[in-house]
């Protein structure tokens, strides 16, 4: 029967009502899953999320009966393709999340394999044990994903991979029973072959193939060297050879070794018991190594190996270049000296600092007489995450080089013996200068693996071409050197072509034959090690396909156009990191745990419609509205996604463009027209606040507007600010001493709702020293940003960029109270301002910031003392507002709060308060805005005691607290005005 969608819908409507869990063939859904962070592209049959072992039995059934498969997906970062498929998509990432049992005295956990790495290790940490490997995704890989692909990460060279640490696998195999696999003896394995079921009939084949002596010698003959620590090309037959059943060792058999690795080929894994050590000695530090070339990092990579670091990791001249832009990385690239081609980082630990000290500056002595590098810069304490942070954002950095010509992965895998690394390393150079070729050089030089990446623009028929001849040729130089063209991130389609070259033909065609028997149907992720499609088919995109053009309201240029600006998104996940990793993007997956809320989803959603759009208009499309509903606008992966893909302004734009055919709903019309209502309201605010408060009209009027019912509206100040501005000012009492002056922006929150927190700003500012000009100016446009409503927006950036181009200076900077409407001079202005504006705009854009910002940098040139506050001591609990975290910095408001000496501030590790403007008002949105704040925000705020003061400095972030919590927010000017004794 063919499985075309068409055909197959009835079965697959069935199969959906005979879940427990979830099923989807629409659209959306296979779009969503059509892609992973590879190269590669092909629509699913559907999209399953099972939630018990029987679902996945069920699953099994049905591919078994209409000739389908079954794809095992947990976070989707595979970056050979594993994850894509035409099949039924697997996805055990949302129900598949349980730790079930911990083992404090034998060292060993059992879980579930949608559980994340991080996620695990916070809850082993108490117990004083962690699970060793630890991948860049670390923070979104799950357990089965890492056990699929034989996970390694920056200290495999001590702790090794995940296939050493995996003890037991519960399977279900292709027939639908159940199998679980662990060391046996071999009197246990004589018993296991007499069983009369399928996998009874595995251990039978495997030793009916490994006892045969020309395939023992075709292994130990055509596999890597031993000495390779990460091989991982194909299935791992050769541990299994070197066994009790096979070899003089009493080492015992363990089919976990086969299934780690195999990528979901042979298997369904549903729960997974691993081993895990005790935590780390608890003092590192890293020597950052800078180097002149690769070649003499690779030198000394074999000298820092011979003192025993946990990590020892590279990132060459490309990578490092590709820090320089991104927003969040450019602030962890403080030790870089010079313009190094590379830097080592060499992770040293001990049980002091001391004892760690001794072991980096023994390699750098080392490093020194050898003539090795230029600079060692030594990084302790809490900078060392910095560190990694900055080597963790390498993969989806490599997205941010401009153009259609990226970074591809393909030969990214490659692993050889240390000792012929540097060797390698310069064999594979030459081979990339015959196809004018400078490669981007990266991550696990200790473990011998260079992730090594060809610049080549897919969507040209001539790099297709060079994507392949590529691949090709440094198979032949791995082999060469007998390595491994897949060290960790596994062969999936990208590399399985090259397999008989790496392995020799009588191995590969033992790999088919150990699929055959474990899967004779074909049903578990096919096509990936054993007969894959070729590498050059189901890419992303056309071969020579013309990227479309469209007509924007915010310029996309810096990046060629909104399609390029989603199209910068190479899937690598990190918008699916979860609360404990701290940061804010992305906060409706962290509450719904669906990929439709990531950043990556939605930009995967826009891509794929943009790309194939046959509407004359192509954002017309509800599937796009669908995934971008959920967007909070929070601006965190502006900053936090190495790639830097804004979705707030794709969203703002799609809204934008949708709209022209769709029209503006009447809710929408209201926020974004909010300050023209609030100046309406303002000439009768005790009526208008009536209104709005009282429980028959206010419900009415929410129920007008669908804002949620538990909502507490705003409401109307007595005097808007600038009103008061222009009664009051010139009447403060004369300040003791003039420092400056500043040009304050009145932005429509503040001026109508938050009039007090204006006044008490300008009077601080004032008492300090600063003389506060206020010009009669629009609104920011937020509202109208927010919804689409760019025409609006722009007329506004237009006006207010003309209006203080000439006023604003660094001596004289504008400064504002509220967060999201200041920031918009910084962000969106220069994007949205006619062109004979824009260079206005980048100007004020530098001298533009919140009223944190500015006193705090005062503070720092000694402007503003300790002394002109109060000595009483308080605690203050911050909570930092999300525009602020990505285009600023809390570390102003930090230093702000602790101007006063005796005053001590814990700051919130929390994300996105969950409000985000109206988002959280509207009736649809309540409950996911509720699930964002409760994440981190409202726990931390009632933890709080009653005395201690909570700051924040968005106006969304204190009507979230307030209705959370039931605790008043303030503004961290409002506390410095109270210390001040004003």
């Amino acid at each position: 029967m063919s499985n075309e969608p068409e055909n197959l819908s009835p079965f697959l409507a069935q199969l959906a009502k005979d879940l427990e869990g979830d099923l989807h063939y629409d659209q959306l859904m296979k779009t969503l899953y059509a892609t992973d962070a590879s190269v590669y592209r092909e629509l699913p049959l559907a999209v399953a999320l099972p939630k018990t072992k029987e679902d996945i039995k069920k699953l099994i059934q049905f591919a078994r009966q209409y000739k389908t498969s079954l794809i095992p997906r947990t976070a989707g970062t595979s970056l050979a393709g594993q994850c894509v498929g035409d099949g039924i998509v697997v996805d055990v990432s949302k129900y598949f999340t349980q730790i079930l049992e911990f083992n404090k005295e034998e060292g060993w956990v059992r879980v579930q394999p949608g559980v994340v790495r991080d996620e695990l290790n916070a809850f082993l940490k108490p117990y004083g044990f962690f699970f060793s490997p630890v991948t860049s995704t670390a923070n979104r890989a799950m357990i089965g994903g890492m056990v699929g692909n034989n996970s390694c990460g920056t200290t495999s060279i001590i702790y090794g991979s995940t296939r050493e640490h995996t003890l037991e696998l519960q399977t279900i195999l292709s027939d639908g029973s159940e199998a679980t696999f662990a060391k046996i003896s071999k009197e246990e394995f004589e018993q296991k072959k007499q069983l009369e079921t399928l996998e009874g009939a595995l251990y039978q084949k495997i030793y009916d193939e490994l006892a045969q002596p020309v395939n023992q010698e075709n292994i130990r003959s055509q596999f890597p060297k031993p000495s390779v620590q990460r091989r991982n090309t194909g299935y791992a037959v050769d541990y299994l050879l070197e066994t009790e059943i096979f070899s003089e060792t009493d080492t015992a058999f363990d089919y976990c070794k086969l299934l780690c690795g195999s990528e979901g080929t042979l298997a369904f894994t549903t729960e997974i018991k691993i081993h895990v050590d005790p935590l780390p000695a608890p003092k590192d530090v890293v020597v950052a190594a800078h180097f002149e070339s690769i070649h003499e990092s690779m030198k000394a990579t074999q000298l820092a190996m011979k003192n025993h670091p946990t990590a020892c990791e590279l990132m060459d001249k490309i990578i490092l270049d590709c820090t320089k832009e991104n927003i969040e990385q450019s602030k962890n690239r403080y030790f870089v000296e010079g313009d190094p081609e590379g830097i080592l980082m060499i992770e040293f630990r001990g049980e002091t600092e001391e004892e760690a000290l001794a072991l980096a500056q023994k390699t750098i002595d080392g490093m020194k007489a050898a003539g090795l590098g230029y600079a060692y810069p030594i990084i302790t304490g809490e900078r060392t995450k910095n560190v990694w942070a900055l080597r963790s954002a390498g993969l989806g950095l490599l997205a941010n080089i401009p153009g259609d010509k990226k970074a591809v992965a393909c030969i990214e895998d490659t692993a050889v013996d240390i000792d012929d690394l540097a060797d390698f390393i310069d064999e594979f150079g030459e081979i990339m200068k015959g196809f004018g070729q400078k490669p981007v050089h990266y991550a696990h030089a200790g473990a011998g693996e260079i992730h090594l990446r060809p610049i080549l623009d897919l969507k040209k028929s001539e790099d297709v071409e060079d994507f392949y001849k590529i691949t090709e040729a440094v198979a032949k130089l791995v082999k060469k050197f007998d390595g491994s063209l897949s060290g960790e991130h596994g062969d999936g389609r990208v590399r399985a072509a090259f397999i008989p070259i790496m392995v020799g033909e009588e191995n590969y065609q033992l790999f088919r034959r150990i699929k055959q028997a474990w899967d004779p149907q074909n049903i578990f992720n096919p096509g990936k090690i054993v007969d894959t499609a070729p590498m050059t088919s189901f890419l992303r995109y056309e071969p020579d396909m013309k990227t479309p053009e469209f007509d924007t309201a915010l310029d996309f240029g810096h990046v060629g156009g909104i399609l390029r600006a989603a199209e910068k998104c190479n899937g690598s996940g990190d918008c699916r990191k979860l609360p404990i990793s701290g940061g804010t993007m992305c906060p409706s997956y962290m509450a719904t745990r669906n990929e439709r809320d990531t950043t990556r989803g939605r930009a995967n959603t826009l891509r794929e419609f943009l790309t194939k759009n046959t509407k004359d208009n192509p954002f017309d499309h509800p599937e796009i509205k669908e995934v971008m509903d959920l967007c909070l606008s929070c601006k965190g992966c502006t900053s936090e996604c190495p790639s830097n893909v804004d979705m707030a302004s794709l969203k703002a734009e799609f809204l934008y463009q949708y709209q022209k055919t769709n029209g503006v709903p009447l809710r929408s019309k209201a926020f974004a027209y909010i300050n023209n209502l609030n100046e309406l309201g303002s000439l009768v605010p005790g009526m208008t606040n009536f209104i709005m408060t009282n429980k028959s009209t206010g419900s009415l009027m929410k129920k007008v507007l669908g804002v949620a019912e538990k909502r507490n509206l705003p409401t109307i100040a007595k005097v808007n600010l600038r009103k008061w501005y222009q009664k009051n000012y010139s009447q403060l009492p004369t300040s003791q001493k003039k420092v400056g002056a500043v040009h304050f922006f009145c932005d429509e929150f503040t001026n109508f709702n938050d009039t007090e927190i204006g006044i008490k700003a300008i009077k601080l500012l004032h008492h300090l020293g600063y003389e506060v000009k206020m010009i009669d100016h629009p609104e920011s446009g937020r509202g109208a940003m927010s919804k689409g409503l760019l025409d609006r927006a722009k007329d506004l950036a237009n006006k207010n960029v003309q209006l203080f181009k000439d006023l604003v200076t660094l001596d004289e900077p504008l400064v504002g109270v509220e967060p999201s409407a200041i920031l918009s001079f910084k962000d969106e202005y220069p994007r949205l301002v006619r062109a004979d504006l824009v260079e206005d705009a980048k100007k004020l854009k530098r001298n533009s910031m919140m009223v944190d910002e500015f006193l705090a940098k005062e503070a720092m040139r000694g402007n503003i003392t300790a002394d002109q506050f109060t000595k009483a001591s308080k605690k203050v609990l911050l909570h930092g507002h999300c525009h602020q975290k990505s285009l600023s910095s809390v570390q102003f408001t930090q230093k702000l709060l602790t101007l006063p000496e005796n005053y001590t501030l814990e700051t919130i590790p929390s994300g996105c308060c969950g409000m985000a403007g109206s988002f959280g008002y509207e009736e649809e949105h309540y409950e996911v805005s509720m699930k964002v704040g409760e994440m981190v925000l409202f726990p931390a705020v009632r933890r709080a005691r009653p005395e201690t003061i909570v700051a924040a400095p968005g106006t969304s972030c204190r009507h979230q607290i307030a209705d959370g919590t039931g605790r008043k927010a303030l503004h961290p000017v409002e506390v410095l005005f109270e210390a001040a004794g004003l």
